[in-house]
């Protein structure tokens, strides 16, 4: 089932529009209704669009507890920060030469775990931006570090070209383990593999996408050994990006169709059964996914459209 989220804002403008004919048939006087019309329009509480900086090219979000949205960019590494309550937002790290960023997660101490493309993990201090330490996961050339997770004592990441995870630990030194992807796992050459990570409903275990031919992977933490997950109702998860969990409800970001599939795992992780899509017509090829509240928060990486300093970029939000 595909779901159009472009209706309940539609409701709310004619609640609000009901809301003031009221108002007018109680008594509220002509005087009254001119002063209203002349004041400036309020900023919607908790906006369900918000923009970016022209030229920001976004791919990552992550949320944590309080309601701000930390976005990064494929064009220089700099990191945005959104106050979801009003849609306002700053630059929090204006980035570097040389620097990306794709894929984030926010830990529950303030870090972000922010993954670089080219061989490299940074970790920032959300509050003020700042890079606390700065990890060489690859060689640069040849490997595309594009998606993290969270999970026990390490930061998961992926590496798009190349068939291995590899584990940053949080919070304090030690080594990175690098995890090489094994059994059903079989790398597509030229192509993005794995990208969107999160941990399976038992945390014992990592779920991966793999865009390309699009299919989803349960990955033991010991071995590497990847299994491919049974889909039932649906013939690929082709183009998955981003990737969300709660509970059993695995939600997989379809970028360039336009798209959340919505999946139902079930107690192992080993299937898993089509439920619903979401979709709207704000999406232009959005890439990642976080959650506050009852909403989905993405970013539109409008992977194609022209990728030019002038070129907009836009949050949105939909109802789970």
């Amino acid at each position: 089932m595909t779901r159009n989220h472009s209706q309940p804002s539609r409701r709310a403008l004619l609640g609000g529009a009901a809301l003031a004919t009221l108002a007018a048939a109680t008594g509220a006087g002509a005087g009254t209704a001119n002063a209203a019309s002349a004041a400036p329009a309020a900023t919607p509480a908790w906006p369900t669009e918000f923009p970016l900086p022209d030229g920001f090219l976004p791919e990552g979000i992550a949320i944590g507890r309080k309601p701000y949205a930390y976005m990064g960019s494929r064009a220089n590494g700099a990191i945005y920060r959104t106050d979801l309550r009003t849609g306002e937002g700053k630059i929090l790290f204006p980035g570097g030469t040389g620097l990306i960023a794709v894929g984030l997660k926010l830990d529950h101490d303030g870090l972000l775990y922010v993954a670089g493309n080219t061989g490299v993990a940074r970790v920032h201090d959300s509050r003020t931006g700042e890079i606390v330490a700065t990890h060489q996961l690859s060689e640069p050339t040849g490997h595309f570090i594009n998606d993290v997770t969270l999970l026990g004592d390490r930061a998961w990441f992926t590496d798009s070209r190349a068939a291995a995870l590899y584990a940053v630990p949080r919070g304090r030194k030690g080594e990175i383990r690098t995890l090489a992807l094994t059994g059903d796992w079989v790398q597509t050459p030229d192509a993005n593999n794995a990208n969107g990570i999160v941990d399976t409903p038992d945390g014992r275990a990592l779920i991966v996408v793999k865009s390309t031919p699009g299919e989803l992977y349960n990955v033991n933490l010991k071995t590497g050994h990847a299994t491919r997950i049974t889909l039932i109702g649906a013939d690929s998860v082709v183009n998955g990006d981003g990737l969300y969990r709660m509970g059993r409800t695995l939600y997989v970001v379809q970028n360039r169709l336009n798209l959340i599939s919505v999946f139902d795992l079930n107690s192992k992780a080993t299937t898993a059964t089509l439920t619903r899509t979401i979709t709207d017509p704000r999406f232009d090829v959005p890439s990642t996914v976080a959650r506050f509240g009852n909403r989905l928060y993405l970013v539109n990486a409008r992977f194609t459209s022209p990728q030019t300093p002038e070129t907009t970029f836009t949050g949105v939000a939909v109802p789970i």
